[in-house]
């Protein structure tokens, strides 16, 4: 693979990180203002397939691949469970621990189970031994997480901020 390749596959790896926060924080909001955070999870998760199932039928996809589906091992379908899981993790987290804690806390998490999966080959992963530069670099990154998360103080700490919905982009809750 070219390096332009490489370069590309790296941004759009960059920018489907950096949604995460802002699907983050518009769901928290979502959330508050439905009055539950689950149903800010199956709001977005019905947009998403909304905007998904268009784009499926534009780009005419054949149909899924059923015999698939029926012989399958159970854990292939956990894939949507974790999604429901990080949704709605997010929206009670985000208000409380802050976009930047959030994400630098899911992010600890994900290259944490990242090295594991990656380490053993668990789920048809081509195993990436551990190394020690890749644990240094796992501590490197919850050294990180610490600074992020306790260093931050909230601007707004009133009881009102956290319960209503707010579309000022600037303003920070607790």
């Amino acid at each position: 693979m070219s390096t332009l390749s490489w370069a590309g596959l790296l941004a759009l790896a960059a920018i489907a990180g950096a949604v995460v926060p802002f699907q983050s924080a518009i769901n928290a909001n979502l959330g508050r203002g439905l009055g539950h955070p689950l149903w800010a999870t199956l709001v977005s998760l019905l947009v998403s397939m909304a905007v998904l199932l268009p784009v499926m039928l534009a780009l005419r996809l054949p149909f899924p691949n059923l015999e698939f589906a029926t012989r399958a091992p159970t854990w292939i379908w956990l894939g949507g469970v974790f999604g429901v899981c990080f949704v709605a993790l997010a929206v009670l987290l985000v208000p409380k621990l802050g976009a930047g804690g959030f994400v630098a806390l899911a992010l600890a998490g994900q290259v944490v189970a990242s090295l594991v999966l990656d380490h053993f080959g668990l789920f048809g992963l081509v195993e990436r031994h551990m190394s020690v530069p890749r644990m240094v670099g796992a501590v490197l990154l919850i050294a990180g997480v610490t600074m992020i998360q306790f260093t931050a103080t909230p601007k707004n700490t009133s009881p009102a901020a956290a319960t209503q919905p707010s579309l000022n982009l600037a303003k920070t809750v607790d």
